[in-house]
């Protein structure tokens, strides 16, 4: 344990994470108060290695994103909550600022963010969407995730922010395919939350939203500086975005026809 004055619970949430879970476990064992993973039903070893490392493993069903935060968050005994992917890796220098600033006798930060870098086919995303610091740690006074499927904002009530310097690393996608199968599935996630609100798309917006998002990307957030991979990943965050309205379209599309044959 370190000598931080301020103790930390962490949880991690996982399913089939057998070759990412240990890194990140690794890199919170013994520093972290108390070590938590939740995981929603891993066919392979990743139960048996967060057994390893973590003070507690819970096997749960998969509610969504932000049901599963919310369900750790309250397993968390701490006043100070990190909520780390089991794709994430805390560095040595991350871990030393982070025990300093919770030492600070007159801190009034309740959420603290760090620096993402975020590796793409080996290489650092330097700009764009990847590139944004995480609010990782959090006061856990009247704090909760948004009970959404994906995209599970963290909701405090009041925000008094803190950036860090050390960044936490992230390795998001194995493989081509594996960044595209987890672009559509979140988008298709999105797209089932904004129907459930009520919300409408055309497959005209879904196709002017692959161009703004590929520019924001691309051009406005200076994605064309990290080459190839910038303009790379400005193509999937734009297809992306297709994909979402485009599944929110579909889905409108399919409950008019219902309600006509009703």
């Amino acid at each position: 344990m370190s000598m931080r004055s301020r103790k930390i619970s962490c949880f991690v949430i996982s399913c089939n994470e057998e070759d990412r879970i240990e890194a990140c476990l690794k890199s919170l064992a013994g520093w972290v108060d108390q070590l938590i993973v939740v995981d929603s039903g891993s066919k392979d070893r990743t139960v048996e290695i967060a057994e390893k490392y973590a003070d507690k493993v819970y096997q749960t069903d998969w509610p969504g994103f932000g049901p599963q935060r919310n369900r750790a968050l309250a397993w968390c005994e701490h006043d100070w909550v990190l909520s780390i992917d089991a794709d994430e890796v805390l560095t040595p220098e991350l871990k030393v600022e982070i025990d300093q600033v919770l030492a600070e006798p007159d801190l009034d930060a309740n959420f603290i963010k760090m620096p993402w870098h975020t590796y793409f086919f080996g290489k650092l995303l330097k700009h764009g969407r990847y590139s944004t610091p995480q609010g990782k740690l959090f006061l856990k006074t009247g704090a909760s995730f948004k009970d959404r499927q994906v995209h599970e904002t963290l909701l405090l009530p009041y925000e008094k922010v803190r950036v860090l310097k050390s960044a936490i690393i992230h390795h998001s996608w194995r493989s081509y395919q594996h960044c595209q199968e987890k672009h559509v599935k979140y988008a298709c996630l999105g797209a089932e939350d904004k129907f459930a609100r009520g919300k409408k798309a055309s497959l005209g917006f879904a196709i002017l939203r692959f161009f703004t998002d590929f520019i924001q990307q691309y051009v406005l957030r200076l994605g064309f500086l990290d080459g190839w991979r910038g303009l790379l990943m400005a193509i999937v965050l734009g297809q992306y975005a297709f994909h979402k309205y485009a599944a929110l379209a579909t889905m409108v599309a399919d409950a008019k026809a219902k309600q006509v044959k009703g």
